[in-house]
Parts: structure tokens; sequence; C-alpha cells
């Protein structure tokens, strides 16, 4: 059975819409409305950073690159020299009488966080082929270390260890789950007495800056931290900016006033922004911004099947009477007949449990036909 998601919206009074969709279950906000400080925006001077490597991939089932291809012979040399074996030229592997596809010549490349990482820490690793390899299933990544972005950057990781797939569509490319291991510390630069937050790009807007700026503002004077007729903790630069001065009494504890800033709780609802979906592919949150609405749409996607258990006088939760469809209804909560409300179809959904990835997908397949009313940005 196919997974089919309809929504069916703008009837008349008394209807209700109807949909089967995957439950977006990795929406964010909460059920008042509020994101924090850290949510929104980043300390100016701190993002994230690129490790990269070109490594091998060994242990492949016949799938890898050919042991014929130079390309490929080098690095396989240096790795027999570098443990004590006796080969010395490229040649020497090239001119086996049997081709062996066992490993495979891949780019290494890892995402450090804004807040840096420290040695020992872990992180994870992204696996891709550079030559002829058509899949790295059941391969494992050999001793690969990692250099900053620029041509002569020192090692900062190590990276190793069973390649996953994330796509079996896409065998190309893999990820080794905390597969770098930090040795040496990469820092962000230190925080000063005063310093610059800066909105993420989905958020910027001089109203979003606003509402920032005033929440800062109020919950440090809430907090008996600052003097009320003491000078601006807060002020906004320009539509992205907010330039943070941390009181003079609280510099000696710089630690509990960042904790408190980037804590701050800001109402969605003040940031005058436009209704968009923010979706990161990588962590699969959603953050839902403004009143999206859906239009009429019915799509198909996979395998979907809602189940409902609802227990009768004679049954009993351990013996319950299970149904099975494959729709389930929407009522739009205000009017009956206007349109339909992405909270509303998450309220609806909360029955489901669907992988992030197929959530993130049913939002792009509704921006792209033009039935989600909001802007969709994609991180």
């Amino acid at each position: 059975m196919r997974r089919v998601l309809s929504v069916i919206s703008g009837l008349g009074a008394g209807c209700c819409a109807w949909v089967v969709i995957a439950a977006l279950m990795a929406w964010t906000p909460s059920a008042h409305g509020g994101s924090t400080v850290k949510e929104l925006a980043r300390i100016e001077g701190q993002g994230e950073s690129v490790l990269r490597g070109v490594g091998l991939v060994i242990g492949l089932p016949g799938t890898g690159d050919s042991s014929k291809d130079l390309a490929v012979a080098r690095p396989l040399v240096a790795l027999l020299k570098n443990n004590g074996q006796g080969i010395g030229l490229p040649e020497e592997v090239t001119k086996g009488k049997s081709e062996i596809k066992s490993i495979a010549l891949v780019s290494v490349t890892a995402t450090v966080r804004r807040d840096g990482a420290r040695a020992d820490d872990t992180i994870d690793v992204t696996v891709s082929t550079l030559n002829t390899a058509s899949s790295l299933k059941g391969g494992e990544l050999y001793l690969t270390s990692m250099q900053g972005p620029l041509p002569g950057s020192p090692v900062y990781a190590i990276a190793q260890g069973k390649i996953e797939l994330e796509d079996d569509s896409v065998p190309t490319s893999g990820r080794v789950r905390g597969g770098a291991r930090m040795i040496r510390d990469i820092l962000m630069p230190e925080v000063g007495d005063s310093f610059n937050l800066v909105l993420d790009a989905p958020f910027a807007g001089w109203g979003a800056a606003s509402a920032v700026a005033e929440a800062i503002q109020d919950s440090v004077v809430v907090a008996g931290r600052a003097n009320p007729d003491a000078p601006t903790v807060a002020k906004v630069l320009d539509d992205r900016r907010i330039a943070v001065t941390v009181p003079r009494e609280e510099r000696s504890n710089k630690a509990l006033f960042l904790a408190q800033v980037l804590g701050t709780e800001v109402k969605t609802e003040f940031l005058d922004l436009p209704a968009q979906v923010i979706v990161n592919s990588r962590s699969g949150a959603i953050i839902v911004t403004g009143n999206v609405t859906i239009s009429p749409v019915a799509i198909t996607h996979k395998d979907l099947q809602i189940t409902t258990t609802s227990p009768t006088p004679v049954a009993s939760p351990q013996n319950p009477i299970t149904k099975r469809g494959r729709w389930t209804d929407l009522a739009t909560a205000p009017k009956a007949g206007e349109a339909a409300r992405l909270t509303d179809l998450l309220a609806a959904l909360d029955k489901l449990s669907v992988p992030a990835a197929d959530q993130i997908q049913i939002l792009q397949m509704l921006h792209k036909t033009g039935k989600l009313e909001a802007k969709l940005v994609v991180d």
C-alpha cells in the first residue's frame, strides 16, 4: 500500500479537511510559541568549521576502485609503507595479475559546530567516493588525517570507522558516526565585555532584531542584574546584528550572563516574520513561523497506513480492537471553511511517527507544487 497525502481545505461550513501525511513530529516551537535567542542567533565570530581529508575505504565486497588505477595505487602504497610493508612503487600494485576491488579512494569531510571542539571530542564524518567505486556498503574508513579547509592547515582530527549508508539509492556516499576524534582544539574567539549577536539568515529583519533586543533587555532588567536606568544592554545595529554590552557588575561572572542572554525566550509572534517553514536537513528540525496554510492537494508517498486503536466496552487495553485505514481527519480549528493550517496538521497527526527525512520530502513536494503557502528555507 502506498502512502497517500491529501489535504482538502476550503470546504463548506461544518466540513473538515481530510489528510494522510507523515506527522511532522520534529516541529520545534513549543506550545507557547517561543524560541530562545540561541535558536535564532549566534555570537559574531563563532561559526561552523569544516575539516577535510582524502582516505581509503577498505573491506568492500568487490564494489571498490580498480587497483590498477594509479590514483588509488599511490595512497595504497603509502598505507602499506606506513605499516611496514615492502612495496616501493605504485607500479608494483597496478601490474598485478588480478584486479582487486576491495578498496576505494574517498573524500572525507566533517563539520565542527559553532562553539568549536576540544581534543578527544568525536564528530560525524561524511565519506564520498572520488573514483570509480560503485558502492561503499560494507566498507570501513581506514585511519585518515583531517585538516582545516585552507592549504597547509594542520591536522585537527583522525577519522576511522564503519561506513553507514544514509540513502541506499546513493551508495557512493555514507557517514561514520562519531568517526573523527579531535587531536587538537578548535576554539572560538573569546567573548569580551561587549559582543554582537547575528541573527540566522532566515530570521533576518528589523522587526526580528528589535524583538530579540527587547527580549534580552527585559530579561536582564527583570532578573535584577541591571539597573533599569543604566545604559541599554542590547541595541539593534542592523537587520541582523544586535550589540550586547555586559553590565559592569556581571563581568566577573560573564558565563552566567551569556547563559541568560542566549537562553532568553523570544515570542515568535513578535518577530514580524513572513510565513515560512525552516528545515535543517541534517538534524531533521522543522521551525514554522507565521500562520502557514496548505492549499488543497493530494500526494502519494511510499507506504503510509494509519492505524488507530479504539477499546470497545468488551475489549481492554491489553486486547484492543485495531482499525487500519488510509485517511484521517484534519479539522480547520478557527473556521471550517478556511484553508488548513500547518499547525492544525501537526496537531491532527500526533498519532503518526515518520522519519524526519520523509517529513522534509513532503514539505519540499508541497512547496514545489505551490500548495505550501509559505517560504521554504532548507538549511
